[in-house]
């Protein structure tokens, strides 16, 4: 019994149990600081990219854009650039054109100063053959008129840089032809891309032989201040009226709507907005007024006079001269351009203009031919005062 409670070896077991449960304590401590220290530095350093992972890998789509902040914008986008209207050369096709050209603000008060510009709008086989003229009847303008040249598609030659017809083309891959339907689609072309600047307020078609009557400030005045629109819309019986109308027509058109007018018009916003939107009228013309309807004769009056009739003045402000009869008006060489002709033309009618008579009921003429370019020029500063 002695022997054994002297042995040394006797309290080993005990020792050696209570050293290895302080290692293993502190082993779980420092394992336990270890791990912590490690799941915060990974916390850390992945609490910028769970939530987009998250969102990356759903089937939903891709993530939303980060908000930038202001800090970080390169540049503003504010009232100034969204009326900014897009280039002419645009990639939109005729159904994306005529819908973006459809909108329309419903506030009235514009919350800008806003100029009010007139729209010139060309219908052309290709360029502006009295280009010269119209140089001097724009000059010094600038900033109250558009220009939009609808040319044929196979006519690529450029306007001399420092025109006022340069880069003023407008995107179309369509033929226009004489007395066809697509003549119309055209006038909507025009009609859409300028509709696209805000700025524009009336809007004029014209053609290669057009000419303007009067200077630019009276035009403009004329235009930007009638509380009317000026579409010819007339009935008119027998073979080149009423006999161009089709059965197949009704019920959207009847033959008591049917109108005849000039192609040549001058319309406002509008009015320009419904043209470019009709979905209803337009079509009917489509499908149905083929060979021998002339569709550019009768569209826009039976349009006018069926929606809009009360608004609107059922003449031309473009002259022209059909006393010879014939599917084609008179054409004007050089030697029929004298002073006294011109004079006529300016002055020689009787029409209203906003509830009052006047005898400036036309503003611009037509057939023009490129050989009377010089005596139009020539007589411009003393009859028509250009400056």
């Amino acid at each position: 019994m002695k022997g054994k409670r002297d042995n040394p070896l006797a309290s080993c077991p005990k020792l050696f149990n209570v050293q290895f449960h302080f290692f293993g304590v502190l082993s779980c401590v420092v394992l336990f600081v270890c791990g912590l220290s490690f799941g915060v530095i990974l916390s850390f350093h992945l609490k910028n990219f769970s939530f987009d992972l998250h969102i990356t890998q759903s089937p939903l789509g891709p993530p939303p854009q980060r908000p930038v902040n202001s800090s970080d914008r390169i540049g503003r986008v504010g009232l100034t650039e969204f009326l900014e209207p897009p280039s002419l050369m645009h990639d939109m096709d005729d159904k994306e054109l005529l819908w973006r050209a459809s909108m329309s603000p419903r506030i009235a008060e514009y919350p800008f100063n806003r100029v009010p510009k007139v729209a010139f709008l060309f219908l052309t086989k290709g360029p502006v053959l009295l280009a010269p003229l119209w140089e001097v009847f724009f000059k010094g303008n600038q900033g109250l008129y558009s220009i939009y040249v609808h040319s044929d598609p196979s006519f690529n030659t450029s306007e001399p840089d420092g025109s006022v017809f340069y880069g003023r083309r407008i995107p179309s891959k369509q033929e226009v032809e004489w007395g066809k339907v697509n003549m119309i689609e055209a006038e909507r072309r025009l009609l859409a891309n300028a509709l696209l600047d805000l700025s524009n307020q009336r809007f004029v078609l014209l053609s290669e032989s057009c000419v303007p009557l009067f200077n630019f400030s009276t035009i403009y005045s004329y235009l930007i201040n009638s509380s009317h629109t000026f579409v010819e819309s007339y009935d008119l019986a027998g073979p080149v009226g009423r006999g161009r109308y089709s059965q197949k027509m009704s019920p959207q058109i009847t033959i008591d709507q049917w109108r005849k007018g000039a192609q040549w018009f001058e319309i406002d916003r509008d009015l320009a907005i419904e043209v470019v939107s009709d979905q209803t009228y337009f079509p009917v013309f489509q499908q149905h007024c083929m060979d021998g309807c002339y569709a550019d004769e009768h569209y826009l009056p039976t349009f006018v006079a069926m929606k809009f009739g009360e608004k609107n003045s059922n003449r031309s402000l473009t002259w022209v001269d059909w006393s010879k009869g014939g599917p084609h008006p008179t054409r004007f060489l050089r030697t029929g351009v004298t002073i006294e002709f011109l004079e006529k033309l300016r002055n020689g009618s009787q029409c209203q203009y906003n509830g009052k008579n006047t005898n400036i009921c036309h503003l611009f003429a037509r057939k023009f031919m490129p050989d009377a370019l010089y005596r139009l020029l020539k007589f411009a500063p003393i009859v028509m005062q250009f400056h």
